[in-house]
């Protein structure tokens, strides 16, 4: 018997047995004898082996303990400033190697850190966002490690007292992967810590050597440590994405995450009902959520076919090699590592002030004020996606949607702006039709050649009944071509105006019934779904020019005649 990994209902992680099945990843990992089953259901909880109910498929193991996996992250969040933490260098992203590099950033004795203020405010922006207590005392201390990338050999972060501690962020995922379904968990947030990020080790295989870029050493970095409260690839993924959203809508993190501005390691680890959490691995460096998925879901079968098999778990650094689909060794932390924690010496403590605090005839200028950057906060993604159900009367499923798509709301929004059609109807138009050209594409929001200005008037078009919406699809593929033309002038030079003349209708109709006597008999007998056939053959014969309610009342006139 072999075995298979599968994911099901928002969050669900379990491992069913099938004959003759090839699990993911075959080949890269441990071979199975062991015979248990592992599932975690959608609130977080396990799920007995054999008793999960997950349908055909899956053979029922009775009486066999089940494994509770058990995911936290520590996720990594370049601040959007135009300089760095530490130094006046400006933060541009692919600039020619160590271009951007101070004399602090390459360490040369005798420079000194000058804290940057809209990092400060921006690691407070999101600690509020996030629910956070902000400590209005925080330190800055020494993490040593030598590498060629950190030029001190250490790096400046805030280990003992963070910026920000026990906040929470609650995320939601879809059950079975219909979007109808949805369940909204919560993970805690440990802590937000400010932190210096370290340069770049570039390998040249070609000439066996490694050369160091430092134009990112010294860039500004939000650390968010999460509990382990998540069970599988597809939580972590959907709490990864809604901190995402979190940080771009805050701005205090662009989080594009194929320009490494937003980095995930994984800690996972599985154990059985009742007993200690298990020896824990780390996944670092994830830079997509697509791939953070995978690699937790690996990591977590991996781990639990080396225990079944009589292994044991190491406490390691493992890396996910995206193109095998598995996680792969870097290095052990058996002998765990001294980072010789220090209390930085050239910076005092960071003093944040609250409306209370503030003394009297302070400058403004030269502290920072926790209930100033709260009042300012705007609207996260929960409460837009509120607002957009609630003004718009759409579903919640196509307010994810909506969100998830940057651009794609405020595109949404402008259109029912500019159309009279009912935002229940534009909502297909966005989520099924330009949607699926954008993807089709490549392309984002942003770059769709086809404006929210030029789909509200092709919708226009369609709702004041002058197109059908089959010539409407005609219109938006014509539009998708990027020429220039209006929707109108399309519909004119193609024809593709909605027939006016209701004799000429009449007798299209008329002459479809004439020529299908058997459908018109089983319209007769009772049959009235086989009038959608003469509706059709209308259609065509009108090029989709027809309006089809129309030509439904004129044939179902005929026929009662």
């Amino acid at each position: 018997m072999a075995s298979v990994a599968a994911r099901g209902c928002g969050g669900v992680w379990r491992r069913a047995w099938q004959r003759g099945t090839g699990r993911p990843g075959a080949g890269h990992g441990p071979s199975r004898r062991g015979q248990r089953a592992v599932a975690c259901n959608a609130k977080g909880g396990e799920v007995p082996a054999g008793k999960s109910g997950y349908g055909a498929g899956t053979a029922r193991v009775e009486g066999l303990a089940p494994w509770i996996p058990v995911v936290g992250l520590e996720i990594h969040a370049q601040i959007s400033s135009k300089s760095k933490l530490f130094s006046g260098s400006q933060v541009q992203f692919a600039a020619p190697p160590n271009s951007l590099v101070s004399f602090f950033d390459a360490s040369l004795p005798g420079t000194l850190p000058v804290l940057n203020r809209r990092c400060v405010e921006a690691a407070v922006m999101t600690g509020l966002a996030l629910n956070c207590s902000i400590n209005k005392k925080s330190l800055f201390d020494r993490k040593h490690y030598f590498y060629a990338d950190l030029p001190a050999g250490y790096q400046i972060t805030q280990q003992r007292v963070p910026i920000a501690v026990n906040g929470s962020l609650s995320y939601s995922l879809c059950i079975d992967n219909k979007m109808s379904q949805m369940v909204t968990k919560t993970v805690r947030i440990k802590q937000i810590q400010l932190e210096q990020d370290s340069g770049k080790s570039l390998h040249d295989d070609t000439r066996s050597q490694t050369l160091v870029d430092l134009n990112r050493a010294g860039v500004g970095l939000m650390e968010v440590v999460m509990e382990p409260d998540m069970c599988c690839g597809e939580e972590a993924a959907a709490a990864v994405r809604e901190l995402q959203l979190i940080l771009q809508t805050l701005g205090s993190s662009q989080a594009v995450m194929a320009e490494g501005q937003l980095r995930v390691d994984a800690n996972v680890s599985v154990h059985h009902p009742g007993e200690p959490y298990g020896v824990r691995t780390e996944v670092k460096n994830i830079n997509s959520i697509r791939f953070l998925a995978k690699a937790v879901d690996y990591e977590i079968q991996r781990q639990i076919e080396e225990l079944e098999n009589g292994g044991t778990i190491l406490n390691e650094t493992r890396a996910f090699d995206s193109k095998l689909g598995c996680t792969v060794p870097m290095r052990d932390k058996e002998g765990k590592q001294d980072y010789r924690f220090m209390p930085e010496p050239n910076l005092p403590p960071l003093i944040l002030y609250d409306a209370k605090s503030l003394p009297a005839n302070m400058n403004h200028q030269q502290v920072i004020n926790i209930d100033w950057i709260h009042e300012r906060l705007p609207d996260l993604p929960s409460v837009k996606r509120e607002k957009l159900v609630e003004q718009y009367g759409i579903l919640p499923e196509h307010s994810f949607t909506l969100l998830n798509e940057d651009g794609l709301a405020e595109f949404f929004e402008s259109v029912v702006k500019q159309t009279q059609m009912k935002p229940k109807k534009v909502i297909g138009w966005i989520l099924n039709d330009l949607l699926s050209y954008l993807k089709q594409h490549s392309l984002t929001v942003k770059e769709s050649p086809v404006s929210s200005f030029v789909l509200a008037d092709l919708l226009n078009l369609l709702e004041k009944k002058e197109i059908s919406s089959t010539a409407a699809k005609q219109v938006l593929a014509e539009l998708w071509k990027g020429e220039g033309k209006t929707p109108l002038e399309i519909v004119k030079v193609q024809k593709l105006e909605l027939l006016q003349d209701q004799k000429e209708l009449e007798q299209i109709c008329q002459a479809v019934i004439d020529g299908q006597e058997n459908e018109v008999m089983a319209i007769k007998a009772g049959n009235q779904k086989v009038l959608n056939k003469l509706i059709g053959l209308v259609q065509r014969k009108t090029q989709g020019r027809s309006n089809p309610v129309l030509v439904k009342q004129l044939l179902e006139k005929k026929l009662s005649e």
